[in-house]
């Protein structure tokens, strides 16, 4: 069974995270989506959050999963069978990052990053600029995320205003 892993912090899951998410659901027998947590960012939901919401937002796809993970990449992917890392590109900064990842993952277990391009109306958005959007009081959030998250987002930074 091809199974793939599709790793991130999904700070909030975002439009561009799912479009990846459901375009290698097409290419791998399996998708493991991976909840990690970046620590050089402040986050605004919990992993448990957050595995809620994308196991929502992918209720739609049977061979989409969703864990919390922890630890190296690739002693996660050990564990669930993954020997492809999916990734999406957005831009030629994401490129060089994820081709350095790519390198050391590659150097550390036999796995293989399959890159997928961000569709044109995903290009310009991340988790970071739809929080600081979304603190702006920005009402049309359904550009950026799906619906669940839109709602979680709303509530979160409502309830941090007060």
């Amino acid at each position: 069974m091809s199974i793939a892993l599709f790793p991130g912090s999904f700070d909030p899951l975002t439009n561009g995270h799912l479009n990846i998410i459901t375009r290698a659901s097409y290419l791998f027998e399996k998708v493991v989506v991976g909840v990690g947590n970046n620590t050089s960012k402040s986050a605004l939901f919990t992993p448990a959050e957050k595995k809620a919401l994308i196991t929502e937002a992918v209720k739609d796809l049977p061979n989409v999963e969703v864990a919390i993970m922890s630890g190296l990449t690739v002693q996660f992917m050990a564990e669930i069978g993954a020997k492809y890392i999916v990734r999406g590109l957005r831009n030629g900064k994401d490129f060089e990052y994820e081709r350095d990842i790519a390198g050391v993952n590659s150097a550390l277990a036999d796995v293989e990053t399959v890159l997928l391009l961000a569709k044109p109306e995903n290009q310009n958005i991340s988790s970071s600029m739809v929080k600081e959007i979304g603190s702006m009081g920005a009402e049309n959030m359904a550009k950026f995320v799906p619906p669940v998250v839109v709602a979680a987002l709303k509530e979160r930074l409502n309830a941090q205003k007060e």
